[in-house]
């Protein structure tokens, strides 16, 4: 499951348990963005914050994991460089790429787009009443997945923080923790 996690929150979480109960995965990986390529418009937390806190979020689930090799990858963060990444630290394993249904919408766009396909299976998830098009996506290599609706997003986290408002419940007890230790996004414009 790649994304920035900028924080993680639970609707990362139960996105994954889903996905790895539906799919029956032996592991979820969540692999925190080094350098966003679709977020060069806007600061974005450091990574060592986002990987700490995506650490955090998950220990307490034998299934999730979480990788560094965007972090550890000079540049800008690539899907097809991150699936290259995986293949060679796993190469037996048949990979799946979580992601939002939104970014499923785009990822013909995304660089190098048609080799996505031979390294992974995408599975784009959606909230309920939400629908998803996979109109001109190959076949066979992209599945739709709704998910238990929570109305929570990164951006929302970030700009209650940034207000001065309760987070707890929307993310990780530790991760509510992570951000007050650190101070992040505070005075967020």
């Amino acid at each position: 499951m790649g994304g920035t996690f900028d924080p993680i929150h639970h609707g990362h979480l139960v996105a994954a348990s889903e996905v790895a109960h539906r799919f029956e995965l032996d592991e979820v990986i969540f692999v925190p963005t080094g350098e966003p390529a679709f977020k060069q418009d806007r600061d974005v937390t450091s990574s060592e914050h986002r990987y700490l806190m995506t650490v955090i979020a998950t220990a307490s689930n034998p299934r999730f994991t979480v990788s560094r090799v965007d972090i550890e990858r000079a540049g800008l963060t690539y899907t097809v460089d991150t699936l290259r990444d995986l293949q060679k630290e796993r190469p037996d394993a048949d990979l799946y790429f979580i992601t939002g249904a939104d970014a499923i919408a785009q990822i013909l766009t995304w660089k190098d787009a048609p080799q996505l396909f031979d390294m992974a299976h995408f599975v784009g998830v959606t909230r309920p009443g939400h629908a998803l098009s996979d109109a001109g996506l190959p076949n066979g290599v992209v599945s739709t997945l709704e998910v238990p609706a929570l109305a929570i997003s990164s951006t929302d986290v970030r700009e209650r923080v940034a207000d001065g408002e309760p987070v707890w419940y929307l993310v990780p007890d530790g991760v509510v923790q992570h951000i007050a230790k650190y101070g992040l996004y505070r005075g967020l414009p």
